[in-house]
Order: C-alpha cells, then sequence, then structure tokens
C-alpha cells in the first residue's frame, strides 16, 4: 500500500459494490487494478473467483505477469485470477459450452478475408451481384448489428420495408449458413454468441455466477453494447462490478465503441462509487499542460486535471515543412541525431493520423539507415503462414471449408476447379482418377497432422507441417523472394515454442486462440531495436521517451472524410480526444509537424496548420520553420 497514491489506495480498498474508476492517461491503472486484486485475494478471496477484462493481448499479458509478481506462490494453489481480453473471455465461454452452440472445441475463427469470402458466395446464392452490393459493406453492417448484440433474428423482425436491409438480411441469413456448415464464428460471434449463451441459458449463466465473484473491466470507454451487456450480467448477481476507463481516451466509436457506457455507469449502478486518478506518473509537466489545454474544449466529458511532480520539461517542437518529403526528412533527421546522441531507438515513435502516411516516412528512414519498425503488417497474415494454420485448422476441424480451399492445391496437387467442386459436393465418382489418388493423400496428410497436434508439443507439430506438407521444399525451391517466406515458416515454429511448457491440448488451444485474437500491438517486435511508426489508435496503452506526431493539418488531423463538407460535433470531440491519446504516449519530448503542401491521390493540396497546434499555449512551444531556399519564399508569400 505504501506504493500507491491516496486515490489510488481508496480504490484498492472499495472492494463490494460497484466501482468506477476515472483514471488519467499515466496515472497507474494497472497498478491500481492489480493491487486491488491482490488485496482482494490477501481479504481471502479464491484467486479464481476473480475475473479481469483488457481490451489487447498486450495489457492482459501485462495485467497477468504484474498479478503473478504480487501475489505469493503459496496463493496460486487456489488457482488463478482470469484475465484476458473481451474475445478471449468469449472464446472461453464458447468452448465450455461448444454443444450448446452445434460446436466443437476446435471451432475455426474466421478473419477479416475469410468472413468477406463467405458474406460474397452468400449474396450470390442469395442472387444479388457482389460488384452491385459490396461485400465488404454488407459485412460492415452485418458486424455493426452484431457490436449492438441483435441477432439475426431480431435483425429479421425489424428489416420493414428498407431494401439495403432486405439484401443485408439475405446475406446475413446466408452467412449465417456458411458458419455453421463450417462449424465457425466470426469475430463478432466470439461476443455476441457467448452473451446470448449467458442469457438465454440459465445454467451457463449460475455456472459463472458461481465462479466469478469479483469482475474487473479495463478501458471501459471503449466497450461497445455486447460487451458492456456481457459486463453487466456477468456481474448482475453479486454487482461486484469495478470498471476503469477514462472518458477523454474514448476513440473507437468507429468500431462501436459507445461513450455512453462510461458516462452513465452512475445511472446504471446509483449505489456505485467514483474515484479520479489524475497524478501522471508518465509525462513532463510541458505536456500535461499542453494536453490539459486540448481535452478541455471537450463537452460530453467529466471534468478532471491531469498532474505531476515533476517540474519543468523540455519545450514542444512543432515543425512546418514545405511538403510531406521536408516532414519526413524532418522526422528521420531528427531520430538519427537522438540515436546518435544516446536515446534507444525504441523510445522513439512516430505517430500518424493515417496510414498512406507511413510510406514517405519509412522511405526517409531507409535513405538513412535508421533502424525502425511499421506496425500494421501483421505476422500472421502473411500468405505462408496462413497456409501453415489452414492446415492446422482443417485438421482439427475437417468442415472448414474455407481452409481446405487455401490449401487443397498449396504445394499443387493436381485438383482442377470443377474437380475441387465436385469434391467439395461429396461426388466423389465423377472426379478423376489422379485428383481423386490426390484427395486421399491429402486427406491422410490431415488425418497424420490431426495425430501430431492432439499428441506432440505445438512446435513439433508445426515443425512436422511445414515439412509434411511440402511447404518449406516449395518455398526454398522457388525465388531468391522465397527465403523470407522460409524464413517466416521457420519464425512460426519458434513462436510455437512458446506454448511448449504448457499441458498436453491447453498449449495448442491457446496457441490457436492467440493467433486468432492477434492485434497491431501484438506485432511489435520486443528484440526488435527501432523507432516504431504507427497510428494514434494503434499507439494507445504504448508509452515513449520521444514521440513525433506528422500530419497536423486541417482535415487530416483533424480528420475530415472526402466526402464530408464537415464533421459533426461528436467527430470533432473524438477527433480531440485521439490528439491527447497521442500527446500523453510522450514521457520526455514531443516533436509536433505539418506541411503546407501534400500530396493525395496525385493532386497537391495546399494545408492550413492544425486547429490543434494553436491550441497549445504559446510558451510551451517552440516553432521550427523549414529552411528551404526559394521554397522558403513561396511561404512566406
Amino acid at each position: 500500500m505504501d506504493t500507491l497514491n491516496d486515490k489510488q489506495k481508496e480504490a484498492v480498498l472499495h472492494t463490494e459494490g460497484p466501482l468506477l474508476i476515472l483514471a488519467g492517461a499515466g496515472a497507474g491503472k494497472t497498478k491500481t487494478l492489480t493491487h486491488r486484486i491482490m488485496h482482494l485475494v490477501e481479504k481471502g478471496v479464491k484467486p479464481h473467483e476473480i475475473l479481469a477484462i483488457t481490451f489487447t493481448n498486450k495489457a492482459g499479458k501485462e495485467m497477468r505477469e504484474r498479478v503473478a509478481l504480487l501475489l505469493h506462490s503459496s496463493q496460486f494453489s487456489k488457482g488463478f485470477p482470469f484475465i484476458s481480453t473481451f474475445h478471449a473471455l468469449g472464446v472461453h465461454i464458447i468452448k465450455e459450452n461448444a454443444e450448446l452452440l452445434g460446436l466443437t472445441r476446435h471451432f475455426t475463427i474466421y478473419d477479416r478475408a475469410d468472413s468477406k469470402r463467405a458474406v460474397k458466395e452468400a449474396l450470390t446464392q442469395a442472387g444479388f451481384d457482389p460488384k452491385q452490393f459490396d461485400p465488404n459493406t454488407v459485412l460492415a453492417a452485418i458486424s455493426r448489428e452484431k457490436g449492438e448484440a441483435v441477432s439475426l433474428q431480431e435483425f429479421e423482425r425489424h428489416v420493414g420495408s428498407d431494401y439495403l436491409k432486405k439484401v443485408t438480411l439475405a446475406a446475413w441469413k446466408g452467412y449465417e449458413a456458411i458458419l455453421k456448415k463450417e462449424k465457425a464464428l466470426d469475430f463478432d460471434d466470439l461476443l455476441l454468441k457467448s452473451l446470448l449463451l449467458l442469457k438465454q441459458h440459465p445454467e451457463v449463466r449460475d455456472k459463472y455466477h458461481a465462479t466469478w465473484k469479483y469482475v474487473h473491466i479495463d478501458e471501459y470507454q471503449d466497450t461497445n453494447r455486447v460487451q458492456y451487456q456481457i459486463a453487466k450480467v456477468l456481474a448482475e448477481k453479486t454487482h461486484n462490478m469495478c470498471v476503469v476507463g477514462d472518458i477523454d481516451q474514448n476513440i473507437y466509436s468507429w468500431r462501436g465503441a459507445d461513450i455512453s457506457n462510461i458516462l452513465n455507469f452512475e445511472k446504471d449502478y446509483p449505489e456505485g462509487e467514483v474515484i479520479l486518478l489524475e497524478e501522471n506518473y508518465r509525462s513532463t509537466n510541458v505536456i500535461l499542460k499542453a494536453a490539459n489545454e486540448i481535452i478541455k474544449k471537450n463537452v460530453n466529458r467529466r471534468e478532471k486535471n491531469l498532474f505531476t511532480r515533476k517540474e519543468g520539461g523540455e519545450l514542444i517542437s512543432v515543425y512546418n515543412a514545405y511538403d510531406e518529403a521536408d516532414e519526413a526528412d524532418f522526422i528521420s533527421r531528427t531520430a538519427m541525431e537522438l540515436i546518435e546522441g544516446g536515446v534507444p531507438a525504441d523510445e522513439i515513435a512516430v505517430l500518424y493520423r493515417a496510414n498512406y502516411q507511413s510510406r514517405i516516412i519509412e522511405e526517409s528512414f531507409l535513405s538513412r539507415n535508421v533502424p525502425h519498425q511499421v506496425l500494421g503488417v501483421r505476422f500472421y497474415e502473411r500468405k505462408e503462414v496462413k497456409d501453415a494454420m489452414s492446415y492446422l485448422r482443417l485438421a482439427l476441424n475437417p468442415d472448414s471449408e474455407s481452409d481446405f480451399r487455401r490449401v487443397i492445391n498449396v504445394p499443387a496437387r493436381g485438383i482442377g476447379k470443377v474437380g475441387l467442386e465436385k469434391i467439395l459436393a461429396g461426388d466423389m465418382t465423377k472426379v478423376p482418377a489422379a485428383a481423386r489418388a490426390a484427395h486421399e493423400q491429402f486427406m491422410a496428410l490431415l488425418m497424420e497432422i490431426r495425430s501430431a497436434a492432439l499428441t506432440k508439443s505445438v512446435s513439433e507439430t508445426l515443425t512436422f507441417i511445414v515439412t509434411a506438407t511440402g511447404l518449406r521444399d516449395m518455398y526454398k525451391a522457388g525465388k531468391l523472394e522465397d527465403e523470407e517466406k522460409v524464413g517466416n515458416l521457420e519464425e512460426l515454429v519458434t513462436l510455437g515454442k512458446r506454448y511448449d511448457h504448457m499441458p498436453q491440448g491447453e498449449g495448442l488451444e491457446t496457441f490457436l486462440e492467440d493467433v486468432a485474437l492477434q492485434s497491431d500491438q501484438d506485432e511489435m517486435d520486443k528484440n526488435k531495436k527501432g523507432v516504431k511508426l504507427l497510428t494514434v489508435h494503434a499507439s494507445k496503452g504504448l508509452e515513449f521517451d520521444y514521440v513525433f506526431i506528422a500530419g497536423l493539418e486541417e482535415e487530416l488531423f483533424p480528420h475530415k472524410r472526402m466526402n464530408e463538407s464537415r464533421i459533426s460535433a461528436e467527430q470533432a470531440e473524438e477527433e480531440r480526444r485521439l490528439f491527447y491519446v497521442a500527446l500523453t504516449r510522450a514521457r520526455k519530448k514531443l516533436y509536433l509537424s505539418y506541411a503546407l503542401v501534400r500530396t493525395i491521390f496525385g493532386m497537391k493540396k495546399y494545408n492550413l496548420e492544425s486547429e490543434f497546434i494553436g491550441d497549445i499555449p504559446s510558451e510551451l512551444v517552440h516553432r521550427i520553420e523549414a529552411n528551404l531556399g526559394i521554397k522558403s519564399i513561396f511561404i512566406d508569400y
């Protein structure tokens, strides 16, 4: 307790009944949550009766490690708190009750590409042209409904005469049939199906009420409707619900996050307590003053003011670039100077509002040979890795047609499109003899993979897959660029070793679950020492000593879509919250930059400085002007 401030202690000691902890950026919310869990155990609560939900695998891993350090080894014999993401919680509930949904424990989890393929197929089967009705748009509509806790049956009851809703309904029905046939669920189903299990099956609900007596939800401001309802159902018996969040860091409305969930906490739980954590342990006084000035202009929030006991801090540098190349040059040059001055490269981050901004910045880093890592290209989405994973999933779930289609001819087995369709239709008599023999060999291979998966360690199983399937040999015999693909397959085996210490079966299930639920932050390679290049959205929850925020121009940050004349008040507030998140990633120093001219879609666009820069008090800012000869004359003019 001696390591906590007064407000953190108050939150730790409030163990019974609803509690809302409004924790500002860098205010030690993870420390508060983990100490609260430890205090509950010391009070006599069994560790396995505690549930803690985070939003990223990274946050969950960090919380598990901290709790493990805090709990005494003698307490491990009584179990361990269930700490996971919402989606991993959904997987856990569904696996334990798979039969109620007509699934097995080894059900397939569709990724975005799988879902798009299935929706496109469903549209075609329903008689609609996928060129006229974009599968991505239809999938987004289905996803939005699922995020609002709306089932297919409920959606059907309220379609009415709306033609686009009728198209969505037809596609959703076909999509649901494909998922059922393949014993698969998509990402949204992991939440919606687990909620339906809790609501529609009293025995399931009672089981988890008896299991988890204390519920903790991190990043509560980012919950959507279905996540909100899951949390509410799990805590409805004891009301021992502790939620942690920051209204000022709600930046995910575009994927369904509902800020009203945290704003209405006191209406949902009138007997609840609210505790503010405002002391910041991360950033300098200069950075916090700027952040407070930025966010106080928002109306839809609860008043709080971040402060630190640290004095001073470096001024915020603002660079006025001529164009995006000049801006990228400034960032790479300054980053190199910092590294040469002794700053570790992985303590530097470059944040941007839109992914396309990364290209020219990375080019500048490459030209200067600055070590760096671009977040956003996911390891498990590489073709060769997806192929290997499809073999494993298909061996465990033979009904997964998407995985079957993916690898039946990888490496090539001479099974043509017509033969493939006949195989899938079960009409083997019309399949050519050579293709039939190839299919039989393929099915025998899958049985061998299944046997390995159920008896060997994860890394041994993956080694068997990349060799027995011929994937490694296929790429080794290929072009020079295929060497990287062989390296990725070897890296997959190495990653599998992380699960070899787990009991047989548990390691495999955990590995498959972690792969399916990967996020951008999980791709950040701790062993790769380099400047991190990532979007502001992806940076949430991270912190660095030195942070560059690029592209601070009107209509880029704050962002305005091309088809909008202006953004709504709600969008404007979220853009301001996003900038607040960007500012508070920095511990020591901030660099802000904007370009007078930026080329977008091949057209030069002339820009105004973002309003956000003007909102920072001038005494906190040091301006750096571009020194570009004749170009500076144009700027002055």
